[in-house]
């Protein structure tokens, strides 16, 4: 099994001085070996065969005319090649993803990975880690990882507060034995919304939307924040503030999905979801703000890798599969079903309907079919 743990970082000045040489120079060299693809392309965009036989510079290629390019980690470097390399596969596979873009200073994200090699990485005690160049960093290490784990590598972020983050990877043997689900320990999950889904047993966890409860207190910050003057000491401050609530904001929203994944995971052996777009949800039905909040695709994630661990299913099915308009009593579908009527009545059995348990339960019918359970 192969998982990543995040900790808390706490880097002395001197290591906060080399992190951010090394965030510098990771996007110092993806920029540039952007560019130089980006210049071999246009000399031979015409000639397809001497476009194929061409070799882009390396990371190491660069140092002899940067030499400040070696006072950093050079697993980190050759990292960002690898990061530039794939974003030019995901734009092939899908060119709705977008061409690859420059990082910028201010607007990417600061962060770097390195791999370890011969225990370049390793934790000295509980709350000291090794790191390459760094040497010893203290780590807020609240969970143990797994025993026989082997480390694999390490990124090293930071956030828009200033702090800083280590995602660990880890390897190690895990016995899974898989367990064949039944249609009492099967839920399906209908996406909401107001209460961020209603299951097939018609109950939600009502999530307090924690964006909306801030959302006062934001605008008062990001107005004073718009009237700072760019590069003062107060704008930093100002925006030193505004990051602290966003901040805030997605770790209730963490904790709450972690509980209720958690929950879920624990008491049932299968779960069914809709495979929804949920960014096309946001944008087509004026629905952004509380779709974004609702963090249902963090939510399918949790679900994802906590039930594997366990040897259970999440099971997906498809967007266009109408659950709303079938009658899950008789399966008679309701082509005249709009989105604003919660509740209808079948003509066919004459069964009055909650459109979202409804939905729920069709979910499951459909999950359990999927799965061949009778």
């Amino acid at each position: 099994m192969i998982k990543a743990f995040k900790y808390r970082l706490y880097p002395n000045k001197e290591q906060d001085v080399l992190l951010q040489k090394t965030f510098g120079c990771v996007r110092f060299i993806y920029n540039q070996m952007l560019a130089n693809r980006m210049a071999v392309y246009e000399q031979y965009r015409d000639n397809k065969e001497a476009l194929k036989q061409q070799k882009y510079a390396l990371p190491a290629d660069y140092k002899k005319e940067y030499p400040w390019l070696k006072e950093v980690d050079s697993l980190a470097l050759a990292n960002a090649q690898l990061n530039l390399n794939a974003a030019y596969r995901n734009f092939y596979r899908d060119p709705a993803i977008g061409f690859p873009n420059f990082k910028s200073k201010h607007r990417s994200k600061k962060s770097y990975t390195t791999n370890n090699q011969r225990g370049t990485i390793r934790l000295i005690d509980s709350k000291t880690i090794r790191l390459p160049k760094l040497k010893n960093v203290h780590i807020k290490l609240h969970r143990q990882l797994p025993k026989n784990a082997a480390i694999k590598s390490a990124t090293i972020s930071q956030k828009a507060t200033g702090k800083y983050e280590i995602s660990i990877l880890v390897e190690w043997e895990a016995v899974i034995k898989p367990i064949t689900p039944t249609i009492e320990s099967t839920i399906g999950l209908d996406y909401s919304s107001r209460s961020l889904f209603v299951d097939s047993q018609a109950s939600s966890p009502e999530y307090p939307k924690f964006y909306r409860l801030a959302e006062a207190r934001l605008k008062k910050e990001q107005r004073k924040l718009s009237r700072r003057k760019k590069g003062s000491k107060n704008r930093e401050k100002q925006r030193q503030i505004v990051a602290k609530l966003h901040e805030k904001v997605v770790n209730q929203r963490k904790d709450f999905l972690h509980n209720v994944s958690r929950k879920i995971a624990n008491n049932f052996d299968a779960v069914v979801i809709e495979d929804l777009n949920l960014q096309n949800m946001a944008q087509g039905l004026n629905l952004a703000k509380s779709t974004n909040d609702n963090g249902f695709g963090m939510l399918k994630r949790f679900l994802q890798y906590k039930l594997a661990e366990q040897g259970k299913q999440l099971i997906t099915i498809d967007k266009w599969y109408p659950s709303s308009k079938l009658c899950h009593c008789c399966g008679e579908k309701n082509n005249q079903l709009s989105l604003s009527e919660r509740t209808w009545t079948c003509q066919r059995c004459e069964t009055t309907l909650d459109r979202d348990v409804n939905a729920a339960i069709n979910i499951k019918l459909e999950g359990c079919r999927i799965l061949g359970i009778a």
